[in-house]
């Protein structure tokens, strides 16, 4: 038997002065239908961590699992908010969007297979997949898929670091989380060349602003520099003078990677400087937090551009750097990297 489709209506920022809807079935989330459909919400986390995809339920009920009070307050549920991410329709319903953000595109959301023709270790505990996809999937400079793990019905989320021209073939960081479902029990355990996997995305809005000749600032965490790998490849492509900062932080040696690419990205783009820095052993190069490096580098970065990607700590550590030095907020962007979401309890909604 098919799945109930409820119709639901988007208002506010999204839709402008035009009502969009779409069709929604009751095993689908809000935000998976308005994707599929060529219609942006905002979105980042994609499991219901970060509260970027709220949404105001104005009519209709859903089907939602309790949310913890740091992502949507009492006030907010009684205002009616619920994430996108996480709520699926039981009856037609309208809902009103704040903000939208016109600088990301609105690639579809798909599904998508592909051939795994690549799989190398890059570091320790680190390999680089390379997934040669059966058809082309769009999307922009920072964002990621989900990459679903067979047999299991579970998804987990990788960013590429491949710009969008380059789009029928997917390269991806991972890093093995011991006990992990994704890692440890399959990509490091028995994926191998010439395995199918299949592939969920775009997602999120951790993007190149391709309009912007700024200078960039790039701060990874760990595999955190997968997606800015693309960024940075993304903005030399429209300008091979932009000058780009990149700062990789690890805890060891063995966790750096990708270090002969940069260094010739360096040779053969003068305005690019790349700094790993290791924050748990002595070596030759930067010692420290890649947050500290930054503030010892920069007397003042106002009129610079960020972005920001690896463990929640690193991130908001280096947030606070930036505005310390002047970086206006809304040019620092972030995308934090957390462990896997389980799915709690669901309760209905109903506005």
């Amino acid at each position: 038997m098919d799945p109930v489709t409820h119709q639901i209506v988007v208002d506010g920022a999204v839709a402008g002065d035009a009502e969009r809807s779409v069709d929604c079935t009751e095993d689908q989330t809000l935000l998976d239908a308005f994707l599929r459909n060529g219609v942006y919400l905002p979105n980042s986390c994609n499991q219901g961590t970060c509260g970027t995809c709220k949404v105001r339920l104005s009519t209709g009920s859903v089907d939602t699992p309790d949310i913890p009070d740091t992502v949507l307050g009492a006030d907010d549920r009684a205002a009616g908010y619920v994430l996108a991410c996480q709520s699926r329709p039981r009856s037609a319903a309208r809902i009103v969007v704040d903000t939208a953000s016109d600088s990301v595109p609105a690639h579809r959301l798909r599904d998508v297979d592909g051939t795994v023709t690549a799989l190398r270790h890059v570091a320790e505990d680190t390999v680089a997949m390379h997934l040669e996809l059966d058809e082309p999937l769009e999307f922009s400079a920072g964002q990621y898929v989900e990459v679903e793990i067979p047999g299991t019905g579970h998804l987990r989320q990788y960013s590429m670091a491949n710009t969008p021209s380059e789009n029928s073939t997917l390269e991806f960081h991972i890093r093995r989380v011991p006990g992990g479902a994704a890692t440890d029990k399959w990509i490091f355990a028995e994926l191998a060349v010439n395995h199918r996997v299949r592939v969920r995305g775009p997602w999120g809005d951790f993007v190149h602003d391709d309009t912007t000749d700024a200078p960039l600032v790039l701060v990874a965490g760990g595999t955190g520099l997968a997606p800015l790998k693309a960024i940075a490849r993304q903005a030399l492509m429209i300008n091979p003078d932009h000058e780009i900062h990149v700062y990789h932080g690890v805890r060891h040696q063995g966790d750096l990677y990708d270090l002969d690419f940069w260094a010739e990205l360096t040779r053969n783009h003068p305005h690019v400087r790349f700094t790993p820095c290791l924050s748990r052993e002595e070596w030759d190069g930067r010692r420290g937090y890649v947050g500290d490096a930054l503030l010892e580098d920069f007397a003042s970065l106002r009129g610079y551009v960020g972005y920001l990607c690896g463990p929640p700590a690193m991130v908001d550590a280096t947030v606070k750097v930036c505005k310390r030095r002047r970086m206006a907020g809304r040019n620092i962007n972030r995308e934090r990297y957390s462990a896997a979401a389980t799915t709690p309890e669901s309760t209905e909604l109903t506005a």
